[in-house]
């Protein structure tokens, strides 16, 4: 609860229009696009400025109250649930696109811009921004930022920390900040801007940005390589990489994934294919036709039963549309659809293709995968029902299992949603005791009173599963690891103790949190997921 004299300072701020706290509003702003998790915020703010940020901030640190900055809510890690309460900072309101620095080849906004809306704004002049988030249609540009978003052209351009050159952020105190600018070389003092890309929140609220732009590609064409197994299709991926060929996209889908694109796209994908992959390439023209009649060669060779170059330029957009709406055909199976971001070496996407496909039979859990192939970042997606808290159980240890198998062949427990709080858990089998301490030590100089998004980065890390060859497939043996010592095993009897108990204690909380989302959400049926300035987006 907001105390009258806050709620009145608020109000002054940024107007009585734009401060919040109707029960409709709160539910509203108290869960984002990751399904499970949820908690009421105290109120929700809608700044227009950096100006009203600042000072929003400057009460808030006056009276200890958490700040969660937030875009259009469509992030996958709950990277923007209030999990301690307080306030909402709604940042679509500052949605303005300031330049288009043609001869700089930059552009500056506000960090509300829709970032589909910011595509086509580049494009217009002839310039081109490559991050390409599947959620572009309605995430926002300073989510992606504050996320580090990636998309499907990240194999030849990068992501959005590789464009971002300038921010202007908000620190915990309410001083401004204002890092980077329209500069090709800055080595003075630390990259601030880079430490703020990917923070989530949790280190400044950024207000503005300036990005890098590069020349709009000539040509677009587009291919689909069709597979009988999924060893050929991702030797083909290691080939075309080899062969120092770098497309534009180079999308995976599995068979199930397929088959449910294909319901839902109808656009004549070949349902009982073991996997295929969706390629483009941009660039002079003649260039583009080399490159695919080579890939053609080369995915052929490596035993790809058909190859189908587009014969358009809108039935290869079509193709790769029908990429971006996965998670939503997903979506329409089973009432929650849980979609995780593993990532491994381009090398090992077989090797974690089908051990996914084993740990989801191990679990009884309908997992299907799709992702991008040629910079290894997988989305296996896990079909479900929040109600049924067993089957909830199973698909979470599943998804340990994965990111202890990605771990284990070189990867990372996320390529590009981001920690936030599903995440946490996990990060320390990732950067070690070492890299949590000084992350917690970087959080502290930036946020000492821990306003910024807290819950997110920073939870207990979970017992540790080494995978071992040994058991035969279904039977994956886990054993408690204390990773700083190397490979160190706990007793196994101790291990399986330990394990019950933390089950038991996990079932226990989700329980309890799912039904108290669920009982939220029947109190506003159709209200939820509207805000008083219109219909809620869905993040970053």
């Amino acid at each position: 609860m907001i105390a009258q004299s806050v709620r009145e300072q608020l109000q002054s701020i940024v107007g009585p229009k734009w401060f919040k706290d109707d029960t409709e509003t709160l539910v509203s702003y108290s869960y984002d696009a990751t399904p499970l998790y949820q908690a009421m915020p105290d109120g929700v703010v809608f700044p227009a400025s950096t100006e009203e940020v600042s000072e929003v901030m400057k009460v808030c640190a006056g009276h200890k109250i958490p700040v969660i900055a937030r875009g259009a809510g469509s992030n996958l890690c709950a990277g923007v649930v209030p999990v301690q309460g307080g306030i909402v900072m709604v940042m679509t309101r500052m949605n303005r696109l300031i330049e288009i620095d043609q001869d700089n080849l930059t552009a500056t906004f506000q960090t509300g811009l829709n970032t589909k809306q910011f595509h086509t704004a580049v494009e217009a002049t002839g310039l081109f921004y490559p991050p390409d988030p599947s959620s572009m249609i309605i995430c926002t540009m300073g989510g992606n930022i504050a996320l580090g978003a990636g998309g499907l052209r990240g194999l030849k351009y990068g992501t959005t920390k590789d464009y971002v050159i300038g921010l202007e952020a908000v620190m915990a105190n309410g001083d401004i900040l204002r890092t980077g600018g329209k500069l090709v070389k800055d080595v003075a003092g630390y990259d601030l801007t880079r430490l703020l890309v990917g923070s989530g929140g949790t280190l400044a609220i950024i207000t503005e940005a300036t990005v890098k732009l590069v020349p709009k590609p000539d040509f677009r064409r587009s291919m689909v390589a069709i597979y009988s197994d999924l060893q050929s299709a991702a030797r083909s991926v290691s080939q075309i990489v080899a062969n120092r060929i770098t497309p534009c996209t180079l999308e995976f889908m599995d068979r199930a994934t397929i088959r449910v694109v294909e319901d839902f796209a109808r656009i004549g994908l070949p349902v009982d294919a073991e996997a295929i992959l969706a390629i483009e390439q941009d660039g002079d023209e003649s260039m583009v036709e080399r490159d695919l009649q080579r890939i053609e060669e080369l995915c052929r060779k490596e035993g790809a039963i058909q190859v189908k170059v587009a014969a358009t330029p809108e039935e290869g957009a079509k193709v790769m549309e029908a990429r971006r709406s996965a998670l939503a055909a997903l979506s329409r199976l089973r009432p929650t659809t849980i979609l995780e971001d593993a990532t491994v070496p381009r090398s090992r996407i077989a090797d974690m293709v089908m051990e996914v496909q084993r740990i989801a039979a191990k679990y009884d859990v309908q997992i299907c995968t799709f992702g991008h192939a040629g910079d290894g970042n997988l989305h296996p997606t896990a079909m479900t029902d929040a109600r049924n808290a067993e089957e909830i159980h199973r698909v979470e240890k599943a998804f340990e299992e994965i990111f202890e198998a990605a771990i284990s062949m070189g990867g990372t427990i996320t390529g590009e949603h981001g920690v936030g709080m599903v995440k946490a858990p996990y990060l320390e089998w990732k950067v070690g005791a070492s890299g949590i301490d000084i992350m917690k030590r970087l959080k502290l100089a930036f946020d000492p009173d821990q306003l910024l998004n807290p819950g997110k980065l920073f939870a207990e890390t979970r017992k540790r599963i080494v995978l071992t060859d040994g058991p035969g497939e279904g039977e994956g043996e886990g054993r408690s690891e204390a990773r700083e010592a190397g490979q160190v095993r706990a007793n196994e009897q101790e291990r399986q103790t330990e394990s019950e108990l933390e089950s038991k204690q996990d079932r226990q909380g989700r329980q309890d949190q799912q039904e108290h989302s669920l009982q939220l959400a029947e109190e506003t049926q159709q209200r939820v997921r509207r805000a008083g300035t219109g219909s809620e987006e869905g993040l970053s």
